[in-house]
């Protein structure tokens, strides 16, 4: 493998012009990818009536998409010792564009259904390849700046998605929602072109490790489609949960121990991410992801369930939580780098806590100030946990570790945000099975069984579900709290 002699940045050096515009073409190209995720989801029911299918068909839609994504990301790594970051980045953003395209010419179910499974390789992979390309440039003493950077498309998601969804279902044909994202990728692509750099680090004798990509793509899989059919109502003892859940345990829990045994050759070399550092931010990182995405998916449902409030009303609601991000987003990264980001990201916790303590006082005519206020809180939270927990996932890790970090963070990120998602969903229908005798717990019954006591009921099995949120934000301090404190000189450096 070929290196780079380009020594890494001094302690206190800013953002130089390279990783700039490093920078720029990330964003560029990761804000459409992830946008598009919670988008279409606006969009399911309209999708439904226009090609005269049930329900559980079209959710295949957003299920093919958020498939192939988890299956792309165990790719990452390899691909990028191979071929380089800026070719994967090249690649990646290129099928993403193809798949955007033909969504938006799709004339069945299953066309769409099958370029949604092409777009969802492509930006699966985007993400993971940028952050890999801007944390090897940055080194360790920038870590924290960086991921703020990273941070800004994920935060934009939950906030932009629902309100940009839901104005182009309301006014627009909805294949604009994936004709949209061929001109932002176009000019992402042009980006690239110009400004990325040569690939100088890549190993042509880099093998695919064949048996690693068929135990861990296929396990991350059946993982996130067991967490999904629990959070759209499946039965935890039911056929299609219980045999995806242990199909996707069985086959991950043997990449684990081939890993282990193939050492560096391995698909994620896992040895080598075997340090306190990640095992904790990580850890922490998934149970944050849990929690916050369980949130985040309770207000729009709070909203529509219990108010009657459309999808673009309860976007809003969550707009200020994008808000508050952003505030602190912009010096958390920078502090961390000067001071470490274990004690503000355990400050950022009990920010997000005390957002979601407010909102479990939530009352069937509780005012939108209050709902907006708390996700301001939860906002402000946030944009000190994210950049700071990802910058603590590369700490001590030597350079030639950084796609294998890159790729199990964000595998770890997206099981826990489906978990999360699940475990919300579940909560949420016991909740309601027991405040209103006789329901089952389907969303849709219980917002068409109309009584005075209703909305006082359905808001009781919401605020309890708001404390097993909270819950999970305790449990996540304890792993943060594990971190160990940065050494005075990280070495993550080029070999």
């Amino acid at each position: 493998m070929t290196t780079t002699g380009t020594a890494p940045p001094t302690r206190g050096e800013g953002i130089d012009p390279r990783l700039r515009n490093l920078a720029v073409v990330v964003v560029l190209g990761a804000i459409m990818t992830v946008l598009d995720s919670t988008i279409v989801n606006v969009a399911i029911t309209s999708l439904g009536q226009d090609f005269e299918t049930s329900l559980s068909t079209i959710q295949w839609v957003v299920t093919g998409y958020t498939l192939a994504l988890s299956m792309a990301i165990p790719m990452t790594a390899w691909s990028v010792r191979r071929f380089g970051t800026r070719t994967m980045w090249l690649v990646s953003l290129a099928l993403f564009i193809s798949g955007s395209l033909l969504c938006g010419l799709a004339w069945s179910v299953p066309a769409l259904i099958a370029f949604r499974v092409l777009q969802g390789f492509g930006g699966g992979m985007l993400m993971p390849v940028g952050q890999t390309m801007l944390v090897q440039e940055a080194g360790p003493d920038r870590m924290g700046r960086v991921m703020s950077i990273i941070s800004v498309p994920a935060m934009l998601a939950p906030v932009l998605g629902p309100l940009l969804g839901g104005v182009i279902v309301d006014n627009l044909s909805w294949r604009w929602m994936f004709f949209v994202n061929v001109p932002f990728c176009a000019v992402a692509l042009l980006a690239a072109l110009r400004m990325l750099p040569r690939d100088d680090e890549r190993s042509a004798d880099a093998r695919l490790d064949v048996v690693g990509m068929l135990l861990l793509s296929p396990g991350l899989a059946a993982l996130v489609y067991a967490l999904s059919a629990a959070g759209n109502g499946e039965s935890l003892t039911g056929g299609r949960f219980l045999s995806a859940a242990i199909a996707g345990g069985v086959l991950v829990v043997a990449f684990a121990v081939h890993a282990f045994r193939k050492g560096d050759d391995a698909l994620i070399a896992l040895r080598r991410l075997g340090t306190r550092a990640f095992t904790a931010a990580t850890g922490g990182f998934f149970l944050y992801s849990a929690a916050v995405f369980g949130v985040m998916i309770l207000i729009p449902l709070f909203a529509g369930i219990v108010r009657g409030e459309s999808a673009l009303d309860a976007g809003w609601l969550l707009a200020p939580m994008g808000i508050g991000a952003m505030i602190t987003m912009a010096v958390s990264g920078r502090l961390a780098d000067h001071f470490g980001g274990r004690w503000f990201a355990i400050g950022g916790v009990l920010c997000v806590l005390a957002g979601t303590v407010a909102l479990t006082t939530l009352s069937p005519d509780t005012g939108r100030g209050l709902i907006m206020g708390a996700m301001f809180v939860v906002g402000l939270g946030h944009g000190m946990i994210a950049p700071c927990l990802m910058a603590m996932v590369y700490q001590g890790l030597p350079r030639e570790a950084v796609p294998g970090a890159t790729t199990g963070a964000n595998i770890l990120i997206r099981v826990g945000s489906s978990f999360g998602t699940a475990l919300t969903a579940v909560v949420l229908q016991i909740g309601i099975r027991d405040e209103i005798p006789g329901a089952s717990g389907n969303l849709d019954e219980a917002a068409a069984h109309r009584t005075a006591d209703t909305p006082t009921l359905l808001t009781n099995a919401f605020t309890e579900t708001f404390w097993w949120a909270a819950a999970i934000l305790l449990l996540c301090l304890i792993p943060i709290l594990a971190v160990p404190h940065r050494p005075k000189q990280a070495p993550l450096t080029t070999p």
